[in-house]
């Protein structure tokens, strides 16, 4: 029976790797692209789009994520996304002061903080659900 769940385990995470190879190459994509602040029409259109399609797929991925887990890796998911949430209001709310008083720039920081909140909700899940079991 073990040797079954051990299977099963390893479908599950392949599946998420599979689903999550768009959201790796588009996050760093659309992070580039929009990173230059003088940008002409053209790569304002390029950025929108490659953002657009990163939000989608990390819906996509959230969506058959949701569908394949029990209620156990559920609550993790939820846990783990409201801990990282916090986590991006605590970072932007800094980001924000640090902006008004000049020491960084706002629209600079912005993506990255997102990115590490993405980040940070995938790696907590991860080690409660590898320590758990």
């Amino acid at each position: 029976m073990a040797k079954q769940q051990d299977l099963v385990t390893r479908a599950a995470r392949r599946a998420v790797l599979i689903d999550g190879l768009p959201v790796a190459v588009l996050g760093p994509v659309a992070l580039a692209l929009g990173s230059n602040p003088d940008q002409s029409a053209a790569q304002k259109a390029w950025w929108i789009a490659a953002t657009t399609v990163f939000v989608l797929s990390v819906v996509w991925i959230l969506v058959r994520a949701f569908r394949r887990a029990d209620e156990y890796l559920r609550k993790v998911q939820l846990e783990s996304m409201a801990i990282a949430f916090a986590a991006v209001l605590v970072a932007l709310q800094v980001a924000t002061v640090l902006d008004a008083a000049r020491i960084i720039q706002l629209h600079q920081l912005t993506q990255l903080i997102l990115l590490g909140g993405v980040a940070i909700w995938l790696t907590i899940a991860d080690l409660r659900t590898r320590l758990r079991r």
